[in-house]
């Protein structure tokens, strides 16, 4: 896929919800993936039915006061967003989750808060951040990796919570371990691979040289 391709898919539909992507940007060493805590790891969050007045902005303003209380946001506005490889959306990976195994794995991509912005509105329509306007579905974390914010919807509502720190939850570390150990027709290779060297340079780096 073209860089052109990816601006007209991805990037423009970001920006018009207010998200400015800041390519090859990543942090190194952010972990690739979260999943596996438990409730009690969730430090705070909030949930709002469908037929809540205003649905989409009372979404968007306790979402921003959840990225700033959370330390979601850094000093220039700028944070992770996780987005399909590609141009593949949030919306077909949901309808294709357990088709294809092949399907090239979410990745991290930089973004910036501009300062009109519609994440649960515009965002969520766009098909990256969820399934249509009030119907979000997206993952997001600091650049230092301190907090992981995780969108989604249910059969009657919204949800949204965030999990501080969570490379150091062992419930976390436990659930990545597992995917690289284990065969299954639902998890892509690369995806494993990355994981796996993620975790590895961890264990490395948590050594001391009397451990060596």
């Amino acid at each position: 896929m073209g860089i052109q391709e990816r601006d007209r898919k991805v990037r423009r539909p970001l920006r018009r919800a207010g998200l400015e992507v800041i390519p090859n940007a990543v942090p190194d060493g952010t972990m690739p993936f979260v999943h596996g805590y438990g409730a009690e790891e969730v430090g705070s969050g909030f949930s709002h039915r469908y037929d809540t007045p205003r649905l989409v902005e009372r979404l968007n303003e306790d979402w921003y006061d959840l990225a700033v209380s959370s330390g979601l946001l850094d000093q220039r506005r700028e944070f992770l967003v996780q987005l399909p490889q590609g141009t593949r959306t949030h919306r077909a990976a949901l309808r294709n989750m357990h088709g294809d195994g092949c399907t090239a794995p979410a990745v991290w991509t930089r973004v910036r808060l501009l300062e009109r912005w519609d994440i649960m509105g515009r965002g969520a329509a766009s098909a990256f951040l969820g399934v249509h306007a009030g119907h979000p579905g997206f993952a997001m974390m600091a650049l230092d990796s301190s907090v992981y914010v995780h969108a989604s919807t249910g059969e009657i509502g919204v949800d949204v919570l965030a999990v501080p720190h969570p490379d150091r939850s062992e419930n976390i570390l436990r659930y990545l371990e597992w995917i690289t150990l284990h065969d299954s027709p639902y998890v892509n290779r690369e995806f494993k691979e990355r994981i796996a060297v993620w975790l590895g340079a961890r264990t490395r780096s948590t050594v001391g040289p009397s451990d060596r």
